[in-house]
C-alpha cells in the first residue's frame, strides 16, 4: 500500500481534533500544481452562539490546517447548509468547541494526507490519493472499541465526534478530516474527469454536480437512516439492490403498498421522498410551505397539505423532519395500528402531553434517530449512484453562509442551500 504524504507532517496530538489550527510548514502543491496557501477564509461562531439574525458567525482569515496521522487535508469544493448548522450557530446544541467552523455536507478534493492514510471505504481499499474527490459528513470519529461500535451501532458510540461541532467543518476553504470517515464521491461525480467540477446533473445514471452531491452527505444519509428506523426497509439488502424485487418484498411483508408520511419538506425530506418513491411507497407530505408542497407533488408524492392536517389514508409509518415537537401528536394520530413514527432531527422543541389511547395505543411506536453509521452512508450513496436523485439545490457564495442560514430559518427556499467557494 502506498501512502502519499506531500511533505506534510503533524506534531499535534493524535485525537482527530487537535490538528486543525496549525500552519503548513512546507507549502506543498495540490493536485493542480498550485501552492497550498498558508492562510484561508472561514466562518466561525463568535464567542457565544446566538440568534442567526444577530450574526453569530464571523468571517475570518486563519491558518490552513494540516493533517495529522490518518487525516486528509481537503480543499472544499462545495458544502451543503444543514439545519444542524443553524442549531450549532444559534446554541440549540451545546458548545463542543469554541469558535467552531460549521459545515458537514462537504464535497472536497484531497490535497494532502498525513501518515497511516489507507483505509477501507465503499468496501474497497481507498488509499486517499491526492486529487481524489471525497465527502466529509456529520460523523467524524467513533472509538471502535465499545459495545455499540462492535455491534454495528457506532452511531450510538458515547465517544463519537462530529464535523462542524466537535471539529472545524466545511464553511471554509480547507478542512481536515479523518480519512476513515470519508466517502469516495467519484462514483457520483463521474470518475476522474473534470477534477474539482461536477460534470452535470441529468437523467438516471448520469453524474451529479458538486452542488447536488453536497446535500446527500447529511440530508440524504440522515433521511435514509430515518427511513430505515421506520421499519419499512427491514429485510432489504442494499448490496446490489434490485428495485423491483425490493418493492415486491416490502409490499408482500405489509400486505399492501406501503404508505409513508413526511412532516416537513426541506433538504432532507425531499431526498428521502425520492428514495421511498423508488422503493414503491405512496408518499404523503405534510408541511406548511406552499412552495414545498408544490415541490412534493412535482417529485411524485401523492398528497401535500399543512402539517397539522390528516393525510387522506392511514400511514404505515411517518418521519418528522421539522424540529417542532407539537407535530408529534397529529403524526401519531395519522398512523395505522402498529405504525412507527421516526424523528429525524438532532434537536426538537418539547413534545406536548400525549394521550395514551389517542396517540400511542394499538402498538404505535416512536423512534428517534441519532446520527448514522458509516454503513448507512455507504448504502445510501451507492443507492444514489445507481438511482438518480433530483436535488433541489440553491447555491450561495461561501462568504454568504450566514445569509444562507438566515434564509433557511425563514423558509426562503425549498430543497437545500449549498455554499460554493
Amino acid at each position: 500500500m502506498s501512502v502519499l504524504h506531500d511533505g506534510i507532517g503533524s506534531d499535534a496530538m493524535n485525537d482527530n481534533t487537535a490538528n486543525d489550527n496549525t500552519t503548513n510548514p512546507e507549502k506543498p502543491n495540490d493536485s493542480n500544481g498550485s501552492i497550498i496557501p498558508e492562510t484561508m477564509h472561514a466562518w466561525q461562531v463568535r464567542d457565544q452562539p446566538g440568534n442567526i439574525d444577530d450574526d453569530p458567525l464571523e468571517w475570518v482569515e486563519k491558518p490552513v490546517p494540516q493533517p495529522g496521522p490518518g487525516d486528509a487535508l481537503i480543499r472544499v469544493l462545495a458544502c451543503g447548509v444543514c439545519r444542524t448548522d443553524l442549531h450549532v450557530s444559534e446554541g440549540d446544541l451545546p458548545v463542543h468547541r469554541e469558535h467552531v467552523t460549521p459545515g458537514h455536507e462537504v464535497v472536497g478534493e484531497i490535497v494532502a494526507v498525513g501518515p497511516d492514510a489507507g483505509i477501507d471505504v465503499f468496501g474497497n481499499r481507498f488509499e486517499a490519493r491526492v486529487g481524489e474527490r471525497v465527502g466529509a459528513a456529520w460523523l467524524r470519529h467513533t472509538c471502535n472499541e465499545c459495545e455499540f461500535c462492535h455491534s454495528g451501532k457506532e452511531n450510538l458510540c458515547q465517544h463519537s465526534l462530529y464535523n462542524g461541532w466537535d471539529a472545524n467543518g466545511g464553511y471554509a476553504q480547507y478542512m481536515v478530516a479523518p480519512i476513515e470517515y470519508l466517502y469516495s464521491l467519484e462514483p457520483l461525480l463521474g470518475g476522474g474527469e473534470g477534477k474539482g467540477k461536477g460534470k452535470g446533473d441529468g437523467d438516471d445514471g448520469t453524474p451529479y454536480s458538486l452542488e447536488t452531491v453536497a446535500p446527500l452527505l447529511c440530508a440524504g444519509i440522515i433521511g435514509f437512516r430515518a427511513l430505515k428506523r421506520t421499519g419499512l426497509l427491514d429485510g432489504i439488502s442494499f448490496d446490489g439492490l434490485n428495485l423491483e424485487a425490493a418493492r415486491d418484498a416490502i409490499a408482500e411483508r405489509l400486505g399492501h403498498k406501503p404508505v409513508l408520511g413526511l412532516y416537513g419538506f426541506g433538504g432532507s425530506a425531499h431526498i428521502t421522498a425520492q428514495v421511498a418513491l423508488a422503493l414503491g411507497m405512496r408518499v404523503h407530505v405534510l408541511t406548511r410551505g406552499k412552495n414545498a408542497q408544490r415541490l412534493a407533488l412535482k417529485l411524485g408524492c401523492a398528497f401535500a397539505d399543512d402539517a397539522y392536517e390528516m393525510p387522506p389514508e392511514p400511514l404505515d409509518a411517518a418521519i418528522i423532519f421539522a424540529p417542532v415537537g407539537a407535530i408529534v401528536l397529529p403524526a401519531l394520530e395519522a398512523l395505522r395500528p402498529g405504525g412507527v413514527l421516526s424523528l429525524a432531527g438532532i434537536h426538537m422543541s418539547d413534545v406536548p402531553t400525549l394521550n395514551y389511547e389517542k396517540h400511542l395505543f394499538h402498538e404505535k411506536e416512536i423512534r428517534s434517530v441519532e446520527s448514522n453509521t458509516r454503513q448507512d452512508g455507504r448504502e445510501f450513496l451507492a443507492f444514489a449512484a445507481a438511482h438518480h436523485i433530483k436535488v433541489d439545490e440553491h447555491p450561495y457564495p461561501l462568504d454568504q453562509a450566514q445569509q444562507a442560514l438566515k434564509d433557511l430559518k425563514a423558509g426562503a427556499f425549498t430543497g437545500a442551500a449549498v455554499l460554493l467557494p
